[in-house]
């Protein structure tokens, strides 16, 4: 709130040191940027971070990462875990073919059978146990198989939270690589490679400053010159007594007045209002943030 009510009375300032000079513009003030402080997600060393201040960064582009070694090894210990578990699921048709020969045979027994029965030479009761045979080897066929299915099935279900530890690991895997979100300008660096890191850490501060934002004030007799979307010029200087210009474009414009920042105000004092706007301005490398600008409607 102090460093708000600065500006203010910053840009109140410069606006009436503007209109002392002879100069014709309509409001003050101070240019500035999305800042975006950048922080670590993982905790160990900070093994590699390649940036500088003033470096131009793009979104996703790698600049560093923390020390993996230790979530590399867990990563290692559960899959091995998971492919011991999985070795013990047993082979369905391996285990079963034994059986499967037995009935094979059993079926052939059974057609030699039906045919001496329809020729007379084999009794109804040799018939009986040789289809009783056969259907006696199927049903040990299928509960061996609906066996061996649930105990494959238990064993695959005993490596799902093995998995899911693989894929928390995984993530804090991605978490570990710093990795620029943003297109900007790296305005502050607050670490060092090989120090240590902790989640939260701030690592660097970026902002894009291609486009910059003057936020200016205008007093409430302005108020009703201006728009959102309204195209106004916006100047800094340029030598002495010489201004740059630049194409701007209002943006943002405060639904709420300020006060001229005072301690005790006087009773005329609290009718001077201003109003903060903000106006979008394409940066061709020699506006900076916090140089002064005015701007002209």
């Amino acid at each position: 709130m102090k460093t708000y009510s600065f500006l203010t009375l910053a840009a109140v300032t410069l606006l009436t040191a503007c209109s002392k000079s002879g100069s014709d513009s309509d409001a003050s003030g101070a240019f500035e940027s999305v800042e975006t402080i950048i922080s670590t997600e993982a905790a160990g060393t900070l093994m590699q971070f390649n940036i500088e201040e003033g470096q131009t960064l793009n979104p996703g582009q790698w600049v560093g990462y923390v020390d993996t070694t230790q979530l590399y090894l867990r990563k290692m210990q559960l899959m091995a875990q998971v492919s011991s578990t999985l070795g013990q699921t047993p082979d369905i048709p391996v285990q079963v073919a034994a059986l499967q020969t037995q009935l094979a045979e059993a079926e052939k027994n059974q057609q030699r059978t039906e045919n001496l029965f329809k020729a007379k030479a084999a009794t109804q009761q040799q018939l009986d146990d040789m289809n009783s045979q056969v259907e006696t080897l199927k049903k040990q066929i299928e509960a061996q198989r609906s066996s061996l299915g649930i105990t494959s099935h238990s064993l695959h279900l005993e490596t799902t939270p093995l998995q899911r530890q693989i894929d928390q690991i995984n993530d804090q895997l991605i978490k570990c690589r710093v990795i620029n979100p943003v297109k900007g300008t790296v305005l502050s660096k607050y670490a060092q490679a090989h120090e240590v890191a902790s989640p939260g850490k701030a690592l660097y501060k970026i902002a894009p400053t291609d486009t910059l934002i003057l936020r200016a004030y205008i007093t409430g007799t302005q108020i009703t010159q201006v728009k959102l979307g309204q195209k106004v010029t916006v100047q800094i200087d340029d030598g002495e007594k010489k201004y740059r210009n630049y194409a701007g474009v209002i943006y943002w414009i405060s639904d709420k007045s300020e006060f001229t920042p005072k301690t005790i105000p006087t009773k005329e004092e609290r009718a001077d209002l201003v109003y903060a706007i903000k106006v979008r301005v394409p940066n061709d490398g020699y506006i900076k943030i916090g140089m002064y600008g005015q701007l002209k409607f």
